[in-house]
């Protein structure tokens, strides 16, 4: 349904994370190599990144390709930061397509995206979610409920949603936080900092595939992975 990604760890370029890599977020966008779900991710996009000075993180959303953005190209080499979040979008049919759907979506502290989809009839109904769109809808009860309780939320929504594709990936500035539950995501550490990928940006061997159903937290001290649910079929 979408590819998106996220970096932690020493400044990196918006140009670098999201549009150089052979297999970048923009090359994604028309060409995904793991999706499962959807060909293209044509339906929007959206990067958010903190600066030095500034308590809550910015944000470049649109409900266009990534690939016709040359705005977005021509600022992206100029634009740095060391915790990244951005997505490209392929809406779940009978979704709107628009700037406010796409991710990462924010409260102000934290950013998320969601990679997948899930019945909103389960969800509770909120008042402050940034679109009608379950995508939206669930970053709110993420922000209401906090990071630490992410993956409680994950499973809590995967029991009432047996079909749900839940992979979520979040952060508050100094630390990721990240599930699988239906999709694939892949980890890079290096020494520069540590890459949590939809699928791996380039053929690099150091790559690593995060099992289905597991939380992922990344630290500035290492990465954390544990089982989300080993009672639930995978």
């Amino acid at each position: 349904m979408c590819r998106h990604l996220a970096w932690l760890g020493r400044p990196r370029t918006l140009a670098e994370l999201v549009l150089e890599p052979p297999s970048s977020l923009l090359v994604q966008s028309w060409a995904p190599r793991r999706q499962r779900h959807g060909t293209v991710n044509a339906d929007g996009w959206g990067v958010g990144f903190w600066t030095p000075g500034r308590a809550e993180p910015a944000r470049w959303r649109s409900a266009r390709p990534l690939w016709t953005d040359a705005s977005f190209a021509s600022v992206a080499p100029s634009l740095s930061s060391g915790c990244v979040v951005a997505a490209v979008r392929s809406a779940t049919v009978g979704m709107p397509i628009e700037e406010s759907a796409a991710a990462p979506f924010t409260d102000g502290r934290v950013l998320l995206s969601h990679n997948g989809r899930v019945d909103r009839a389960v969800l509770p109904p909120v008042r402050d979610a940034e679109s009608t769109v379950d995508s939206a809808l669930l970053a709110s009860l993420v922000f209401a409920r906090g990071l630490d309780a992410m993956g409680d939320v994950v499973r809590e929504v995967g029991r009432l949603d047996p079909g749900a594709r839940l992979n979520l990936l979040a952060t508050d500035g100094a630390r990721l936080v990240a599930t699988t539950w239906g999709d694939t995501l892949s980890i890079l550490g290096t020494p520069d900092g540590t890459a949590l990928a939809s699928e791996p940006w380039d053929d690099d061997p150091a790559w690593t595939d995060v099992p289905d159903r597991s939380l992922v937290v990344v630290t500035p001290d290492g990465v954390a992975v544990t089982p989300l649910d080993r009672s639930e079929p995978e």
